[in-house]
């Protein structure tokens, strides 16, 4: 068919266009000169495990729990809570911009207690985050916003990998105090005290509330009165992260203790919980943001201002999730059940420790391992250093990340004896 002249004319404005060598467009691109990032520390020991050919091959690298066979756990209550939310027939229409009301109240009472005078008083600004990181990050914008003092944080070394960058692309200032002493494997209380007493009045210090991550050391009871003291002493802002609540020990209120002890001592605090390891949430992502502030009146207001936050970042949280954990937070029956099922998960994971512990004395190990029992929660940091850690990979197939941690949820009976003798083998 004859073209007609509008398109002669059109396709003779394309051709020349077209005829340009698609090497000289690539070298025009508007990201020749993005950097290629550093591969991801833990993703990229995942990533070697899977290519490894060896049967014995143990993955103690991934953030997640395991049950003794060493598949993923989805706990019995959250199925029975699925089923229940799916017989309500409920819509899919968007949260509101603080998430959903019920999954907020619920986890605001179950960190800080039913009884609690920040429930009961309604002292608490509470959101639906997207699980820790993003709770964390509302809380870091609104620090960066409206923080009366110094835009520092002071974070313990050494602390979550996503907590400092988390805090800087939000524009704070991040600094370290003292927390794990490598000599004993546990905590450095006296550097963490002499640290604290030195940070500039009114900044803002990072606490990890239970099972500290990555080195699962926590200070005992009479020390966290003292960092209280020194930081109330001080005007320092405490923000605590609590990722693990009833997952460290098994008991939600011994878990919490250390910041309902704050609470009591008179910190207004930030919280971000996590509701992935101790539900079994991950992919879910449910978490939420509390602000505890000094009156009801005060709360709307942060309140006002945390959603003005929110609002551009991602509008409002998914419900899915948050349907979940606020069924099992308010059934007595299904919470009943859940105390049950995240208890069994800590008591495994204490389990996995001892008989680790045990193993390597069976080994024959001279080395003092006590710490693989003090420390709590899912990870631990075993004290290999990085000549070790490279032996037990490639010797063993035993993988981890360099700084020595490992994930107890990645050990299981089947295979914790040759761990402990893959360990014995690269530290004797």
């Amino acid at each position: 068919m004859a073209l007609n002249r509008s398109q002669s004319y059109l396709r003779s404005l394309i051709r020349p266009t077209a005829s340009l060598p698609l090497q000289n467009c690539r070298k025009s691109s508007w990201w020749s000169k993005v950097e290629m990032g550093p591969p991801d520390a833990i993703l990229g020991v995942t990533e070697a495990y899977k290519k490894d050919t060896n049967p014995k091959k143990i993955n103690l690298g991934v953030g997640a729990y395991r049950d003794d066979n060493g598949k993923p756990y989805v706990l019995p209550c959250v199925k029975k809570a699925e089923e229940m939310i799916m017989s309500k027939n409920m819509d899919k229409e968007y949260a509101g911009i603080v998430g959903v009301p019920e999954f907020c109240q619920g986890a605001a009472s179950l960190a800080f207690g039913e009884n609690s005078p920040v429930i009961k008083e309604g002292l608490n600004a509470t959101v639906q985050g997207i699980s820790g990181t993003g709770s964390l990050t509302i809380g870091a914008y609104f620090l960066n916003h409206f923080f009366p003092g110094i835009k520092e944080v002071y974070m313990p070394t050494p602390t979550w990998g996503n907590h400092i960058p988390l805090f800087k692309r939000a524009g704070l200032t991040v600094k370290q105090y003292r927390y794990y002493d490598p000599k004993t494997c546990g905590f450095d209380f006296a550097g963490a005290l002499q640290d604290l007493a030195k940070v500039p009045e009114n900044s803002i210090v990072l606490l990890h509330a239970c099972a500290h991550n990555p080195t699962g050391v926590d200070p005992k009871p009479e020390q966290w009165k003292e960092m209280s003291k020194v930081m109330k002493s001080r005007h320092l802002f405490p923000f605590f992260d609590m990722a693990y609540q009833g997952f460290a020990t098994g008991d939600i209120t011994r878990d919490a203790g250390a910041l309902r002890m704050f609470i009591d001592d008179g910190h207004l605090v930030a919280l971000s919980q996590s509701f992935a390891k101790n539900m079994g949430l991950y992919g879910e992502r449910v978490g939420a943001f509390t602000m505890v502030c000094s009156s009801k009146e005060e709360a709307a207001r942060v309140m006002s201002q945390i959603k003005i936050i929110i609002r551009p970042m991602y509008s409002n949280p998914p419900v899915h999730g948050a349907r979940i954990a606020s069924t099992i937070l308010h059934d007595k029956d299904l919470r009943a059940h859940w105390l049950k099922d995240v208890k069994g998960m800590a008591d495994r994971i204490i389990e996995m420790r001892t008989r680790l512990r045990e193993g390597l004395a069976k080994e024959g190990s001279s080395r003092n391992w006590q710490h693989i029992t003090d420390q709590i929660g899912m990870f631990c940091f075993t004290g290999m250093n990085s000549e070790q850690v490279d032996r037990i990979i490639k010797e063993f197939s035993v993988y981890l990340t360099k700084d020595g941690r490992i994930s107890v949820a990645g050990v299981s009976s089947k295979n914790v004896d040759y761990l402990a003798h893959a360990m014995h083998q690269v530290t004797k």
